[in-house]
């Protein structure tokens, strides 16, 4: 089993920065080599992955998300995380709770959205176990992990999928704490910041979200990553 940890990030071309920040964030606090890669609708298409038709999902990676195992191909742990995420400590201390007879774990959201619609308009839907497929910890070694082929991903529903109909076992899903994926806008600010931000509802990035919780926080990575990238121009 590979010691390494592969992140694959969803991405969203209106959100191109969103991803960029969160990758910076991953990078900054990791304690040991990860391997992040964005998880683009139109790639995957293109090398004949993903052929379901085009639907109004709220994100481009909606269900690409549940490729993650198939496209990491080993045996070991793998993340898949939105990309409006922002990490604030080390993504390796996720693996210390890490139990090999669970499939997954997620964070067990129970909650009905504040608000009736969320980024550029879009709507704000409801529906059983919501977001818990917004940061998940999979199993690759598990078999019921391994059965999530291209096949079954471009036919199954998405409710099928994003309720994770396809684990036989509810004890197969692991619990992880609630500030691994806190819900922007959903949730009290807790005392302690989160080491997973999650802005569900949409970040500073969008010019009618300047004034969530945390965005101090988004906005001083990007300033960051926009200065790494000066750095690496300049040298």
């Amino acid at each position: 089993m590979t010691k390494k940890l592969k992140i694959y990030v969803g991405h969203d071309s209106r959100e191109d920065i969103a991803w960029q920040v969160c990758r910076h964030s991953l990078l900054r606090h990791a304690s040991a080599d990860i391997e992040i890669c964005p998880l683009k609708q139109n790639t995957l298409r293109e090398l004949g992955l993903y052929t379901r038709p085009a639907d109004n999902a709220t994100t481009e990676f909606s269900l690409t998300r549940f490729l993650t195992p198939y496209l990491a191909a080993h045996d070991g742990w793998t993340i898949f995380c939105d990309c409006d995420f922002l990490y604030t400590t080390d993504v390796m201390k996720v693996l210390e709770q890490a139990d090999p007879s669970k499939a997954v774990y997620v964070v067990k959201h129970e909650y009905v959205p504040k608000n009736a619609v969320k980024m550029d308009a879009q709507v704000q839907t409801s529906y059983p176990r919501k977001n818990w497929s917004s940061f998940i910890l999979f199993n690759n070694a598990h078999p019921l992990v391994k059965a999530l082929t291209p096949e079954l991903v471009n036919n199954e529903s998405p409710a099928f999928l994003h309720r994770f109909s396809w684990i036989s076992d509810d004890d197969l899903i692991g619990e992880l704490p609630l500030t691994w994926n806190f819900l922007e806008g959903e949730y009290p600010m807790p005392e302690a910041t989160p080491e997973v931000i999650h802005y569900t509802n949409g970040g500073p990035w969008f010019s009618n979200w300047q004034d969530v919780d945390y965005a101090d926080l988004w906005i001083a990575e990007k300033d960051l990553y926009e200065a790494s990238i000066s750095q690496k121009r300049a040298g």
